[in-house]
């Protein structure tokens, strides 16, 4: 599909058209984001064309909506328009969506929800759908369903029939295994094909699927797996990763033994191909006798996969989803605001224990193509993701702002260097991405690629709020809240704010919010994670600024979880690790984004009397993070200090201490009426100022 224009030309008028209001008058949360009128729309990089417009899939929807209830969302079409009446009429607006895109016959507007309650909204209670068959219901004849490349391994194109052969084989042997819809079924996988037919495979007979990446070590791993106690493991013996071979075998026998519900492990050959456990399943004769997937009828809400919060607080929360809600959010998502479908090849860079790669992998449930890799992102060379990209035709690049901020701190002009012909879409997400950064995209990557910044949740496997093929792209800036997102920003007083911070809120149910958090009687935990302060209000956690023109801005996490990387942690998970090292008395650790774009994870010990950080005990610190959580859970910096605040009722004071080093007026960032030993807050603030003075603040 052909994308829009570069920047206008000069003189051009860059404020948005003034069009009549849709028929239908706006309440509630849709109002929100109708703000006043500007002249001005600074730093326009592209913008969308008739012509692209009227190619782009959601301009399809649009006149198919039009025409089936008689209403008018612009010519061109009007995205805001579209968007008021997707939150306002919900009911319609996922009735449409649902019929149009194939997933269900005929939808009428009364089947949609059978209740509107958050958390507990019912949605297509009379319908059942199998997530794995909506896969290959839009399944191409003349394109691969996977192209696979890893470091060490050349491009290799997977047909839709042998995966959905293998699909089939991998279903028939859990079956005869005895695994039975509602079992779980746990994959310690780097991003490979073998993940997504053994996904595939699991979810297609009703069994629920749950997966972490290989550089976890074996407690962080427990930490998830334990919890939902699984029938099946399907485990890698090693990974390949910036150049680096690392066996993994230690880890996978000491999680067989520390699974006692595992009856069968399914050995993945990477790096010992003629090896296979005693006891173990060899993955070849798992999926050697290719057949006909059966498809489980299952019920809308029947759970699909098992993904985990932070743990910012304890166990990671498991995260439960369904097979429909996936389904509707991903088609609505792919098709509607990253225009992708049949002859498309998708890529983003994601492992397994990161919801892009669910979505990257639903996003076969189009027909596109996806683009599996495995490997490091800079390796063997920082633009390599560009490199991937021209090798195999991409038409849309997803990745992390981190990656685009060291390409262009390199110096890499990929552009000049690879050919991006193919090239329509660059999304990014995991954290806020600076102005600088959107100028040199189209500086110097391509100056007619819709560059697309993403706001998410795993929470939600989806966005709240992105792109569409329909707006202009402002540097910077978000476009708007995604297509049946109700979000808003909320001062604390529960209002909705304009032109100012506030809590990113979801005011209507999603269909793809979790069902449930795994072993969670009564919603308990579930409703302390999103609907406080706020009951029957999604309060998600992130800042919010809704410009005038109603483009946003993401500045980061309003609780304590960190985003390195793109990839949500928990500090849980450092704290394990550290408080185990005897030196250590009591840590905190801070994710911290800063104006640039960059992040700071600094680790503040407070060490048992006649200890001092030495290099050997930094050393140690970082080997036990590394070794019991992951890589990414290292810090960049370890810093001794006298001691660490706690509030009243013993939690360490991390927002508040995160604020501090983002530059926050200390009376605002810290109440010390409800810090046990208020003292110990003057030495970060003391610290706060030294790295503001020293870094230019």
């Amino acid at each position: 599909m052909a994308t829009g224009s570069a920047r206008p030309p000069d003189g051009a008028d860059r404020s948005p058209a003034h069009r009549a209001e849709p028929r239908r008058r706006l309440t509630g949360a849709a109002s929100a984001w109708h703000g006043a009128d500007v002249t001005e729309v600074p730093d326009e990089l592209w913008s969308p064309t008739a012509e692209s417009i009227g190619r782009t899939r959601v301009a399809a929807f649009a006149a198919w909506v039009n025409e089936r209830r008689g209403l008018d969302f612009g010519d061109p079409t009007d995205y805001d328009r579209l968007w008021r009446w997707s939150v306002e009429h919900l009911d319609e607006f996922w009735a449409d969506v649902a019929t149009w895109s194939g997933t269900f016959d005929d939808v009428t507007d009364d089947e949609v929800l059978a209740s509107r309650e958050m958390p507990g909204a019912v949605w297509f209670p009379d319908r059942t759908i199998n997530f794995a068959e909506e896969v290959f219901r839009n399944a191409g004849e003349d394109t691969p369903a996977l192209v696979a490349i890893a470091e060490d391994r050349e491009p290799e194109e997977i047909s839709w029939a042998s995966l959905r052969g293998q699909v089939g084989a991998f279903a028939a042997t859990l079956r005869g295994l005895g695994v039975r819809p509602g079992d779980r079924v746990a994959g310690y996988l780097p991003n490979v094909p073998e993940a997504i037919v053994a996904f595939l495979g699991t979810v297609s007979i009703g069994a629920v699927w749950s997966s972490c990446a290989p550089d976890f070590g074996t407690r962080a791993v427990l930490d998830r797996f334990a919890q939902i106690e699984p029938t099946v493991l399907v485990a890698v013996d090693g990974y390949r990763f910036n150049g680096r071979d690392y066996d993994r075998r230690d880890v996978v026998a000491e999680l067989r033994r520390a699974l006692p519900t595992v009856r069968t492990t399914v050995a993945v050959p990477r790096l010992f191909p003629d090896e296979v456990p005693d006891g173990a399943l060899a993955w070849a004769e798992a999926v050697g006798h290719a057949r006909e997937p059966e498809f489980a009828a299952l019920p809308f809400d029947h759970p699909l996969w098992i993904v985990y919060s932070s743990g910012t607080t304890g166990l990671p929360k498991g995260i439960v989803h369904g097979h429909g809600g996936v389904v509707l959010e991903e088609r609505k998502q792919a098709l509607l605001h990253m225009d992708i479908g049949a002859g498309d090849r998708f890529f983003w860079y994601a492992s397994t224990a990161w919801i892009m790669w669910n979505i990257s992998t639903s996003t076969l449930l189009t027909g596109a193509t996806v683009i599996v890799y495995d490997g490091a992102p800079t390796y063997p060379s920082v633009d390599v993701q560009f490199a991937l990209a021209a090798r195999t035709g991409m038409t849309f690049l997803g990745t992390s702002p981190g990656y685009l901020m060291a390409c262009e701190k390199a110096g890499v002009r990929p552009g000049a260097t690879h050919d991006l012909t193919a090239l329509r879409t660059i999304g990014v997400t995991g954290s806020p991405l600076p102005a600088g950064s959107f100028h040199w995209v189209y500086d110097e990557v391509k100056r007619d690629v819709l560059l697309g910044s993403l706001s998410g949740g795993t929470d939600v496997a989806t966005g709240f709020i992105g792109s569409s093929p329909l707006l202009p792209v402002t540097a910077g800036e978000l476009q708007r809240p995604m297509l049946g997102v109700a979000a808003a920003a909320w001062d604390e007083d529960g209002e909705p704010v304009v032109g100012e911070l506030g809590e990113l809120v979801i005011t209507e149910p999603m269909p793809s919010m979790p069902l449930h958090f795994w072993n969670d009687p009564g919603d308990a935990r579930y409703r302390e994670s999103y609907f406080e302060p706020w009951p029957g209000v999604w309060r998600h956690g992130d800042w919010l600024e809704i410009t005038e023109r109603g483009t946003c801005l993401i500045s980061g996490r309003s609780d304590s979880t960190l985003n390195r990387g793109g990839v949500r942690m928990g500090t849980a998970d450092i704290y394990a690790a550290v408080e185990a090292v005897p030196a250590v008395l009591d840590c905190v650790v801070l994710g911290v984004e800063q104006p640039d774009g960059g992040y700071w994870m600094p680790l503040f010990v407070q060490l048992a009397p006649g200890e001092e950080l030495t290099d050997e005990l930094v050393a140690q610190l970082k080997r036990a993070i590394r070794e019991q959580a992951s890589p990414r859970h290292v810090p960049d910096e370890i810093v001794a200090v006298p001691g660490v605040p706690h509030t009243r009722t013993g939690k360490r004071l991390e927002v508040p201490l995160k604020r501090l080093f983002q530059g926050v007026d200390p009376a605002k960032a810290v109440n010390t009426g409800a810090v046990d030993d208020a003292s110990l807050v003057d030495h970060y603030i003391a610290l706060a100022k030294e790295r503001a003075a020293s870094s230019g603040d």
